[in-house]
């Protein structure tokens, strides 16, 4: 049986059909998520360490381990790095869409 492989796009969210704009947005929240855990692991937290050092509860923390994406806004997690001492970049590009003229 032969499987049938498609490149991905570099946004999950949009290969799993999500609408463009919204997959933009679970993209970067995803990524803001990651990078928030990966900086606690870095520091050897425990949940309620961190929970103390972002000015949040210890749920929240497990939320965030979770992944529960539909829970955290961009401005939060940008709140919450920056509590952490991470500085966030922005960086803007061009998508590979074409704009349609009307």
């Amino acid at each position: 049986m032969k499987m049938k492989l498609t490149r991905s796009s570099g946004n999950v969210f949009a290969d799993l059909g999500f609408p463009p704009e919204e997959a933009e947005h679970l993209k970067i929240r995803s990524d803001l998520m990651i990078e928030l855990c990966k900086a606690i692991k870095a520091r050897g937290f425990k949940q309620a360490d961190a929970a103390k050092m972002l000015g949040v509860t210890q749920p929240r923390i497990s939320d965030l381990f979770q992944g529960k994406i539909d829970l955290f806004s961009i401005d939060t997690l940008v709140d919450m790095l920056a509590h952490a001492g991470v500085r966030v970049k922005l960086v803007i590009g061009t998508s590979k869409r074409k704009l349609k003229v009307a």
